[in-house]
C-alpha cells in the first residue's frame, strides 16, 4: 500500500476556483491555507498565465508561463492571506472579470524564505520539506544553487525574473543525471539535449548560461512524496477508452500536467475542481493564453483512487508510442499512515 504521512493534502496544494464579480482588491477566500505559490488563469477570456510567489514577494508583478516576459509589475496581486490572496488593487479582466470564471492553483512553502549559502552562489529559498517543495530565488548565472528540500528534486524550472527569457525545465524522467536534457514550458517545443552544468543532489542544482541568466532568477523546485505528489513518465499507445495507458501515482490524483517531450506538444492541465467527475475533459495549458479547453474528442483522462488513466489518442497526451511526462499532485492519499488508514475511493 501507498501509505503516506500526508493525510491532508489540500493543506499543502489545492485548486480553487473562483467567479469574477469585478470589484478592486478582491480577497479571494477558500484555499485552505496561506499559499506561497500562486498560478492563476481566467477560464472564460484568453489571458496569460500568471503566476506570483511568496519570495518574489505579492506586489512584484506576475510573470507568464506562456511568455518568456520578465515580471510584469502592471499585474501584482496585493497580498497572500491567510485562506487564500488579494487580487490587484485595480481589477483587472485576467484577474478578476465580472462574471468571468478563474481556477488558482495553489502550493505551500514556507513564506518569503531565508538566506541559503548550501551552493557556490547565496540563494533565498522558501522549503516546504513536507511536501517536497521550494521557491528559490538567486542573482547570477554560473554555478551551484541550495534548494533547501533535503533529497534531490524531481522536477525544477527556472526563470530569469529581470530579462526575458525561456522557463528551462528538467524532469527527472529525461535522463539518468537529471543533468542533460531540458524542456521549456512556455512553449511546445521538443525535449533538447543540452547541460545544466551538473547532476542536481539532496543540497543543490547547478545552472550556467543555457539554463540562468546573469540577472535574478527564479526556480520552483518538486522533490516526490509518497502518496503526495509523483513525477514520471509513459508511453502512449494511440488507443482510447479502456485500452488507453495507466499511470499510476500512488494517490487519488487532483491535479496532471502532461507533456510530450520526443516532438511537439503542449502542457495540457487537468484538475479534479473544473471536473468534478469523469471524464475529466476539460483542458488548460500552460503554454498558450487560451481559455478551457472542452473538446471531449481531443484530451480526457480519468482521475481515479490510484492513479490516472488516458481516454484518447492524441498528440497532447497519447500518440502511439510517444513518450511523455507528467507531474501529479494528490487529492487525496490512497491510504493515509495516520487516522483510520481508510483507503481512498475512486471518483
Amino acid at each position: 500500500m501507498a501509505y503516506s504521512t500526508i493525510s491532508k493534502p489540500s493543506l499543502h496544494f489545492n485548486t480553487h476556483l473562483y467567479t469574477g464579480d469585478g470589484q478592486n482588491s478582491r480577497a479571494v477566500t477558500g484555499v485552505g491555507f496561506q499559499p506561497d505559490f500562486l498560478w492563476l488563469k481566467n477560464r472564460t477570456t484568453a489571458y496569460s498565465n500568471q503566476t506570483f510567489d511568496a519570495v518574489r514577494g505579492a506586489t512584484a508583478g506576475t510573470l507568464y508561463t506562456d511568455l518568456t516576459n520578465a515580471a510584469d509589475t502592471s499585474y501584482p496581486i496585493t497580498s497572500f492571506d491567510s485562506d487564500g490572496f488579494t487580487l490587484r488593487p485595480t481589477s483587472h479582466d485576467s484577474q478578476n472579470a465580472n462574471g468571468s470564471n478563474y481556477v488558482s492553483w495553489n502550493w505551500k512553502a514556507n513564506g518569503a524564505g531565508s538566506s541559503n549559502t548550501d551552493g557556490s552562489i547565496t540563494s533565498t529559498v522558501s522549503a516546504n520539506q513536507t511536501a517536497g517543495f521550494s521557491i528559490v530565488k538567486w542573482n547570477g548565472q554560473t554555478g551551484t544553487v541550495g534548494h533547501g528540500l533535503g533529497v534531490k528534486p524531481s522536477f525544477i524550472v527556472v526563470k530569469c525574473i529581470s530579462i526575458a527569457n525561456a522557463w528551462v525545465g528538467v524532469h527527472k524522467s529525461l535522463g539518468a543525471n537529471m543533468n542533460d536534457n531540458y524542456v521549456i514550458l512556455n512553449t511546445s517545443a521538443a525535449a533538447g539535449s543540452t547541460t545544466w552544468g551538473g547532476e542536481p543532489t539532496s543540497s543543490v542544482f547547478s545552472i550556467n548560461a543555457n539554463v540562468a541568466e546573469n540577472n535574478n532568477n527564479i526556480a520552483y523546485c518538486f522533490a516526490e512524496k509518497k502518496g503526495f505528489s509523483n513525477f514520471g513518465t509513459y508511453i502512449g499507445n494511440g488507443q482510447t477508452d479502456n485500452s488507453g495507458p495507466f499511470i499510476y501515482t500512488g494517490f487519488k490524483p487532483g491535479w496532471v500536467m502532461i507533456r510530450r517531450t520526443n516532438t511537439t506538444g503542449d502542457w495540457a492541465i487537468f484538475d479534479n475542481k473544473r471536473n468534478p467527475h469523469n471524464v475529466t475533459n476539460t483542458v488548460m495549458y500552460a503554454n498558450y493564453n487560451s481559455e478551457d479547453d472542452t473538446n471531449t474528442n481531443n484530451n480526457e483522462i480519468d482521475l481515479l483512487s490510484n492513479g490516472f488513466k488516458i481516454r484518447e489518442d492524441n498528440n497532447a497526451i497519447n500518440a502511439n508510442d510517444a513518450t511523455y511526462i507528467y507531474l501529479a499532485f494528490a487529492a487525496e492519499p490512497l491510504v493515509a499512515n495516520v487516522g483510520a488508514s481508510i483507503p481512498a475511493t475512486a471518483r
